[in-house]
């Protein structure tokens, strides 16, 4: 009866009773915008899109869906447009002063890609799921999924992420695609396959630890001794050999374990030091890096994104200090 109070007074105009009926829904329509896009500026700007879109269209709304349906209808296709309509962007060129990188083992496709704070991944992965889920949620935010989620088209990315992460049944995606069961079911089965071919295999690595647990807390004070000390040598214990090393928005990819110490060393050279301060990103431990300076204040230059598999890190991901503020960390650090 109060739903449908406030169904009547949101058709009626009332903006706050549809700020009460969408409010539950906010925060996994911006995790569904981020997997889409795999950009928080991108997917923020596309929930106040999808949000305003509703608004307007709301006294269309007949209620033949449930209204989360309805606003995932809306988002998908806003985040479809926006995939569609956005130029390729190019990368970054390499600007980190004083650095000179190893030469990259390739450059990069998903050069935009940024990271989510796990402050706002808590209550929206926690949403109703339908039975046909495929995925842990806490797996479908992480980088290496979002990562290749952008690889794929985006009408794949789209039916993937209704089907096997959101667990949607097939009518109801053909639904707010537009399209025909069997188009969904075909489509589905072609981004199964090429997200297959795009994610590194993991049959012989060990599982992450648990977030926050005390395995993972044992690898994550090694990295930050290391990181700190400037230890490339137990930077490099903590390596998988595969270990994959990207920087978006800069292109530079590094794979394998002798690469990757050889750009860490690269950073630490001509007595680069640094102060992290921990954080979360995309269910994974994360860091700003502060570097220090003669005057005794530190600079951010941007923050570390760890997967870990055992005991052991198998990828890092910068990014640039751009984003230290989604995460509540300031630009700079005063004297200690």
């Amino acid at each position: 009866m109060v739903t449908g109070d406030l169904m009547s007074r949101a058709r009626a105009g009332d903006g706050e009773a549809f700020r009460e009926l969408t409010e539950p829904y906010r925060r996994e329509l911006q995790v569904h915008c981020y997997r889409m896009l795999g950009s928080f500026q991108d997917a923020e700007d596309v929930l106040q899109d999808t949000l305003l879109a509703a608004w307007r269209g709301f006294a269309g709304f007949e209620g033949r869906s449930s209204l989360r349906t309805w606003l995932y209808r809306i988002a998908t296709n806003r985040c479809l447009n926006a995939r569609r309509s956005a130029a390729r962007r190019p990368g970054r060129p390499w600007e980190v002063p004083n650095v000179e990188p190893p030469e990259p083992t390739r450059l990069g496709e998903v050069v935009w890609l940024e990271p989510y704070p796990d402050a706002l991944i808590e209550g929206a992965v926690n949403a109703p799921l339908g039975p046909e889920a495929r995925y842990e949620q806490t797996e479908s935010v992480s980088l290496a999924f979002v990562t290749a989620l952008q690889i794929l088209p985006p009408r794949q990315t789209a039916v993937l992420i209704l089907r096997d992460v959101l667990g949607f049944h097939a009518d109801e995606v053909a639904d707010m695609l537009d399209s025909s069961v069997e188009s969904v079911k075909s489509v589905l089965k072609r981004a199964r396959a090429s997200l297959q071919h795009q994610r590194p295999t993991s049959d012989d690595r060990r599982p992450q630890p648990a977030s926050e647990s005390p395995s993972e807390e044992a690898v994550v004070a090694k990295f930050v001794r290391a990181w700190e000390a400037a230890d490339v040598d137990a930077l490099v214990a903590l390596l998988t050999d595969d270990v994959f090393m990207s920087m978006p928005p800069m292109p530079f990819e590094y794979q394998g374990r002798e690469v990757t110490a050889r750009f860490c060393a690269s950073i630490f050279r001509a007595g680069r030091r640094f102060d992290l301060i921990p954080t979360r990103a995309n269910g994974q431990p994360a860091f700003g890096a502060y570097l220090r300076t003669p005057t005794g204040i530190r600079h951010g230059t941007g923050l570390y994104v760890l997967t870990l598999t055992g005991d052991r890190i198998c990828a890092m991901t910068r990014f640039d200090n751009s984003v230290l503020p989604w995460f509540g960390l300031p630009r700079s650090l005063p004297k200690r």
